[in-house]
This record gives structure tokens, C-alpha cells and sequence, in this order.
């Protein structure tokens, strides 16, 4: 997986359980390396996974529209897939509508695409080299690998987005594909793809250095060394790591394949592609702004607690403090009035009403619903126990829609949370701003030098935000002192009046 998160970097997401039936496949020979291996899982349910899936992925984040892009990324993949190590699979290929860093990959031959990581591909070898390492995960059975090890180790596939374990079941209905998505590979698996993906970019013609360079994109994302964690206590392979042994490993590939090149690159053909490509969030679907949310299209806002942090899907707004002890959610009620929206989420999430009453927020009809969450387990000392969770909710009725907030803590620490989040919740209302609702989205814009310049330079002509000149040299690959010879193309950032769209 490649996997930068610019917006959410010290988020803390809710925490998702994938659990799975099942059955013995201990004669699997690993496509890529031949080898047998212990498989508790067999093609077939790697391909029903990976079905099952991609719509909860695809409802998650959103397509993003662009039919050029698209059809780019299908046909390098396909052209890439059919030289791969499971040719026979119907990959598919889909563009999300995501500013975050991020490509990854289901089992059964499904691979996404960010916009935010195509944004940051500076040529189609970049994009290749990284599609290759995606196919790779698919190819190489890592899915498989890492589900057999989680069951043999009793573990179960777990990855941590928010909170504690406790919350796993308030988790929306996308909360397998999110945990597919999530699922962390061991640094070997990284690195077989980091192989493969070396493999099959040179394979259909793209020069594999060029995504070592890319990984030095990823390394300046995460702060550089003093942003990152030592090797050793990453999974994932250090990022400057990557970036040497990814171009060695293009060099043995080129050094033994003499005559297969020349290895294309493709500058600026991808940066053309990309002028107009949305950059960053999508404020038509709801930003946050001084402690506040607004939603331009349903023309609501409300107050998020001081601290807080948010994560924006199209299918809930997730807010949670630094110390992970609360979380709350935004997310539409099911009913078709305040009482059977209330009722339905009490049966979901098997809910112990203990008090509800009718309420009027900011002029709009509201119910207020208290209930408890009681879990079964055992104590330290494997006794039987029982953990209880308290939730407050506002539902909230305004135009055709009913607006659910659930707000959630450990019974110790509610009365801590429960101020805050009333507090948010009783701040719904209408958006009338102006500002707020004609609010647009930033979009890539290539422009060419009209002379030799420096990329500081360059900025500077182009009208760029001075205090954001290291984060568009990043953008473009490039050190700010770097000297560009007129006509070379640059990504520059266009402000939201419509410049660079298409």
C-alpha cells in the first residue's frame, strides 16, 4: 500500500473489525514466487472479497469524475495486469474522489487511485511504477498472506482508525472495504511489491527509477527524517529506504533486459492530463473553517469543539479528540420521522434507550436520546465482566433530510465529553453565509515557464501563496533553488475562480 495522509496525518479514525468465515487451502502455490504456502483463504474467496467490497469502497469515498483520467488509469492497468503473475483475473481500476496521498488495492484484482496521489505524480512512469506495486499486493496473494497469519495468531484482521475496540460496531456500513483498505502489510510484502512493481512498469515500457523518485515525494510528505519514525519501528519500509533500493532494483532490471528499452517517462504528457485536476478538499462537501463545519450543498454548519479533529466521507462526518477517549458522527437519520430515526439506530447498534425527550435546536425539531451500549467480556483476571458504553444523540429534522449526531464515550469518562457534545450538537442550524456557500474547490494548473527561472521564481510569477511555496515545491518533485529552462511545465495551484478547471 502507498499510503500518505495529507489532511488526516494525526487523525485518529473509528476503529473497524473485519471478521471472516473461512477454509483450509493448504496446497496454495504463490503465483509470483512458486513457492507453497499455508493459505487459509483460496483464489475464489479472494475474488468474492474483493466483490464484496468495492462497492462499500466505492460508496465510502466517491468516483471522481474525469473520463480522461480514467480511462488512463484502465488502460495502463490492464495493459500492466495482462503482464502480470495473474493475467486471468478481471482487474478493474477506479479513480477516488479523495485529496488524501493514497493508492491501495483489494483482493480479486481491484485497485484505486486517489486524485490527491495522482496530483502528486509528476510523469505516467511515477504513476506506473506505483500501479505495478499495486498489482503487485494483488499478484503476490499479500492479502491472503496477512489474513492467514492474522487467524493463525487468533488475532483477526484488526486495523485501528479511532478509539478503542469498544467502538468497533458504531463503525458505518463501508467498514469491511475500510479495513481492507487499511490493512497494513509486513515490510517484506512492501518491498515484494516494490519488485513488482520495478517489474511490470519496465515491463510495458516505463523507466522504474522514476518511481524511486517518487518515494522521495512520499519521504518530504512525512515530514523527512526528522518527521519519521526509525526504520525499525515502521512496518512499512522507510520511505528514503525505498527510494535507494527501488532504484537499484531498476538497475539490475534495465542491466539484465538490455535492448528493451528505451524506458519512456512521460513529463509532460501527465502533466497536461492533470491541468484542472481538483487539489485538496472538496468544499462543496462540507470544510471546516474556525472551529466550525459548513456543508455548502445541504447549507448546514455547526461548531466543532475546540481540539478536535474531523474526518469528511460522503457518508458521515467523524469529529474525536487528541486523546481518543470520545468520539461523535454526523451522519443521516433513517426513518421517516424523529422517533422511528431514533428507533432504527437503537436496534442497529442494540441500544439501551434510557431517556429521550423532544427538543427545538436553532428553530428546528429535535429529539435528544440518551442510551447505553452494554458489552459482554472478561477482566484482566478472565472473570466475566461488563464493559458499558454511554451515548448521547440529537436528531435533527431540517428541510427533507433527518440529521443524526451520535456521541459516544466509556461510562467513566462521558461526563467529561457530554458538555462538548451537546454543545456541538444544539449549534446545528442553517447556512446563509455567502462566503461559505459559493465556496470552490482548488484545481492543479499547469503552466509553462516563459523563461529560465528558478522554481521560487517561477512561483512568484505565477501569483502563488507565499506561505505555501515548500508545500507546491513538494507538489512538483523539485527543490524551490532548482533552475528551469523556459518551457518546462509546472504545477501550480489555481485559486477557486474558476482558472484551470475543465
Amino acid at each position: 500500500m502507498i499510503h500518505h495522509n495529507l489532511s488526516y496525518r494525526s487523525l485518529l479514525l473509528t476503529v473497524f473489525v473485519l471478521m471472516f468465515s473461512f477454509s483450509w487451502d493448504s496446497c496454495s502455490r504463490n503465483p509470483v514466487t512458486g513457492k507453497k504456502q499455508l493459505m487459509l483463504m483460496s483464489a475464489g474467496q479472494e475474488q468474492a472479497m474483493g466483490d464484496q467490497n468495492d462497492p462499500a469502497i466505492v460508496a465510502q469515498f466517491g468516483l471522481y469524475q474525469d473520463d480522461e483520467m480514467q480511462q488512463f488509469l484502465n488502460a495502463k492497468g490492464q495493459e500492466m495486469a495482462a503482464v502480470s503473475h495473474r493475467s486471468d483475473l478481471k482487474f478493474e481500476f477506479k479513480l477516488l474522489d479523495s485529496p488524501v496521498v493514497n493508492a491501495f488495492a483489494l483482493p480479486g484484482g481491484y485497485v484505486y487511485f486517489t486524485r490527491g496521489i495522482m496530483a502528486h505524480f509528476n510523469n505516467e512512469a511515477q504513476f506506473a511504477g506505483v500501479l505495478g506495486h499495486e498489482i503487485g499486493h494483488v499478484t503476490a496473494r499479500h492479502s491472503a498472506r496477512q489474513y492467514s497469519r492474522s487467524i493463525l495468531a487468533q488475532v483477526g484482521l484488526i486495523a485501528g482508525m479511532i478509539l478503542s475496540p469498544e467502538f468497533a460496531q458504531f463503525g458505518n456500513e463501508a467498514s469491511q472495504a475500510m479495513q481492507l483498505m487499511l490493512l497494513k502489510y509486513g515490510r517484506d510484502a512492501e518491498s515484494e511489491s516494490d519488485k513488482l512493481g520495478v517489474e511490470y512498469s519496465s515491463e510495458i515500457g516505463y523507466d522504474a527509477h522514476q518511481m524511486a523518485g517518487f518515494f522521495a515525494t512520499l519521504d518530504r510528505l512525512s515530514g523527512g527524517p526528522e518527521g519519521r519514525l526509525p526504520t525499525f519501528m515502521s512496518t512499512h519500509p522507510d520511505p528514503a529506504d525505498r527510494n535507494v533500493k527501488v532504484g537499484q532494483l531498476a538497475d539490475q532490471w534495465q542491466r539484465r533486459n538490455r535492448g528493451s528499452g528505451p524506458y519512456e517517462v512521460g513529463r509532460d504528457s501527465y502533466l497536461r492530463m492533470i491541468d484542472g485536476l481538483m487539489y485538496g478538499e472538496d468544499p462543496r462537501q462540507g470544510f471546516v473553517e474556525n472551529s466550525n463545519f459548513y456543508h455548502p450543498e445541504l447549507k448546514f454548519q455547526y461548531a466543532i469543539p475546540s481540539g478536535w479533529q474531523t474526518a469528511n466521507t460522503p457518508q458521515q462526518v467523524q469529529m474525536a479528540p487528541e486523546d481518543g477517549k470520545a468520539v461523535m458522527m454526523l451522519q443521516l437519520g433513517q426513518g421517516a420521522s424523529l422517533e422511528a430515526a431514533a428507533q432504527a439506530t437503537a436496534e442497529k447498534y442494540q441500544l439501551q434507550t434510557t431517556g429521550s425527550q423532544r427538543r427545538t435546536v436553532n428553530g428546528l425539531s429535535a429529539l435528544e436520546v440518551y442510551a447505553d451500549l452494554v458489552q459482554e467480556g472478561q477482566d484482566a483476571n478472565g472473570q466475566p465482566a461488563q464493559q458499558v458504553l454511554k451515548t448521547v444523540s440529537y436528531y435533527i429534522q431540517y428541510g427533507e433530510y433527518i440529521y443524526h449526531f451520535l456521541g459516544l464515550s466509556t461510562e467513566q469518562d462521558f461526563s467529561s465529553y457530554r458538555g462538548r457534545m451537546l454543545a456541538t450538537m444544539t449549534s446545528f442550524g442553517s447556512l446563509s453565509d455567502p462566503d461559505k456557500l459559493n465556496r470552490q474547490a482548488e484545481r492543479i494548473k499547469i503552466e509553462t515557464l516563459s523563461r529560465d527561472m528558478t522554481l521560487r521564481e517561477a512561483f512568484s510569477a505565477y501569483r502563488q501563496p507565499s506561505d505555501r511555496l515548500d508545500e507546491l515545491a513538494i507538489l512538483n518533485g523539485m527543490e524551490l533553488t532548482i533552475r528551469l529552462k523556459k518551457g518546462t511545465l509546472i504545477k501550480t495551484v489555481a485559486t477557486p475562480d474558476g482558472q484551470g478547471q475543465r
